[in-house]
């Protein structure tokens, strides 16, 4: 990273918190620098001109000054404002998953720009796609695959042997699909059907556009999406505090 006191940001807003009278705290995504956290001095001001600019989910220019503990937002202005994330609440819940998944993924200043430029499709897939837990559910895949967590779904992760055509187990310890010679005695997989299974290698193999044409029944839906949220809350230690939300949601539709 250049040591320059003053540099220049290309930027999404993953996170904000308000400190102080008028300040924000910002946790930013960019291409060169990786995931930030910075400074917007003043943003909660009504004559504030960066205000904006750095709202959440926008994808900005910013113009940034070093600082001892938190580089400073200095000036702003808006590339992409991703209106279309905010239009109704699932959207923008959604959203909120995706932005929290980034941010506990990526470590802090570490380069990696194919994640910034898989963060700009998803918000503008989020922001038109008629099928948002797809949309996600591809997210998810290609977001482990770019932090060097893609599952292994052809062979059995405890034997080595290809995965045959039947119902399976996944281990998230383990990072993938187990047979079922070694599944039964597997202390952290869990059952993997057939349908889940095929499921989860389309949306692994495939590009978006194709992979926005799989049809799954609610089940498999549900499947799919419990394994997925394990084995990320193991990669993670944690649970994320968006699918809390989401799953409300859910639940009063």
């Amino acid at each position: 990273m250049s040591r320059e006191r003053v540099y220049r940001a290309e930027a999404v807003i993953l996170k904000r918190s308000d400190i102080g009278e008028a300040d924000r705290l910002l946790t930013i995504y960019t291409p060169s620098f990786g995931k930030l956290r910075v400074t917007a001095k003043g943003v909660r001001k009504t004559v504030s001109r960066k205000s904006g600019h750095v709202e959440l989910f926008t994808h900005s220019h910013l113009m940034l000054a070093r600082a001892r503990t938190f580089d400073i937002v200095t000036q702003a202005d808006t590339i992409e404002p991703f209106l279309g994330l905010r239009a109704d609440l699932e959207r923008t819940a959604y959203t909120y998953y995706v932005a929290e998944l980034v941010d506990q993924f990526a470590e802090e200043a570490l380069e990696n720009k194919p994640i910034f430029d898989l963060l700009l499709s998803v918000f503008r897939w989020l922001g038109e796609t008629p099928d948002l837990w797809l949309t996600t559910r591809f997210f998810e895949m290609q977001l482990l695959g770019y932090f060097g967590y893609q599952p292994q779904l052809h062979y059995c992760v405890h034997g080595e042997e290809p995965i045959e055509p039947v119902d399976s187990f996944f281990d998230p310890s383990r990072g993938g699909v187990v047979c079922p010679r070694h599944g039964e005695s597997a202390r952290e997989a869990r059952p993997l059907s057939l349908n889940a299974l095929k499921s989860l290698r389309y949306l692994q193999g495939h590009e978006y556009e194709e992979a926005m044409r799989l049809k799954l029944t609610q089940t498999t839906r549900a499947e799919v999406e419990a394994h997925m949220l394990r084995y990320i809350t193991y990669l993670l230690e944690r649970r994320l505090r968006s699918t809390e939300f989401l799953h409300l949601l859910e639940r009063t539709a």
